[in-house]
């Protein structure tokens, strides 16, 4: 079966629910039984793995060899550099009367650095024996839109011109990972805050 890219745009989700079903709930099911499928083998022919769950992966290499693009973009911190560097107008904020600190939606992101020492944990974690299992890649404390968009000021050392928009559908106040899992059996620390991701985002030109 030939799965597309997942498709992210929360807005786009709640007016075109169909499109987004019909990729999005094969990608996740795939995703879901491959999982299986790996517990069966375990099971039968005693094959060892592990999955790693991704959450919002962000930054790039900081020797600026490898980063993220997308087209379109849509990912909040590659956005607030882009307006940081005058790539665009401005960023805009949708929502501040959401049940957090702030008022703006917190999100969980977690370095590519960090995906990558974790990657290097579970095969460790597999060479010194242990069981199959699944683990949620994350940061674990989360941080809000503006918080962000305060710590890209600090990094980039640019005003960054804000403007704020109402709620868009389907956004939830608050999504973070729970990688306790992680970071007890695998070791993982995953514990990179914001500024890190900031400033490595979008390195390559």
């Amino acid at each position: 079966m030939s799965i597309t890219r997942k498709l992210i745009q929360v807005g786009e989700s709640v007016a075109q629910p169909g499109k987004y079903h019909r990729n999005n709930v094969a990608n996740t099911l795939s995703k879901w039984m491959v999982e299986q499928m790996l517990a069966d083998m375990d099971h039968a022919w005693g094959l060892k793995s592990v999955s790693l769950r991704y959450f919002n992966a962000a930054g790039a290499d900081a020797q600026g060899r490898l980063g993220e693009r997308h087209d379109p973009e849509t990912h909040l911190i590659p956005l607030v550099l882009q307006a940081a560097s005058g790539r665009r107008k401005e960023i805009k904020v949708f929502g501040r009367d959401y049940d957090t600190p702030d008022g703006t939606c917190i999100r969980d992101y977690i370095h590519i650095a960090d995906l990558c020492a974790a990657h290097a944990s579970a095969l460790q974690y597999l060479a010194e024996g242990g069981s199959s299992d699944a683990f949620n890649l994350g940061n674990g404390n989360g941080f809000s839109v503006q918080e962000v968009i305060n710590v890209a000021r600090q990094v980039t050392g640019r005003p960054i011109t804000v403007s704020d928009a109402p709620r868009r559908d389907g956004d939830l106040a608050r999504l973070v990972a729970d990688a306790s899992r992680a970071r007890r059996l695998l070791g993982s620390p995953m514990a990179t805050q914001i500024p890190p991701p900031v400033a490595t985002s979008n390195s390559p030109t």
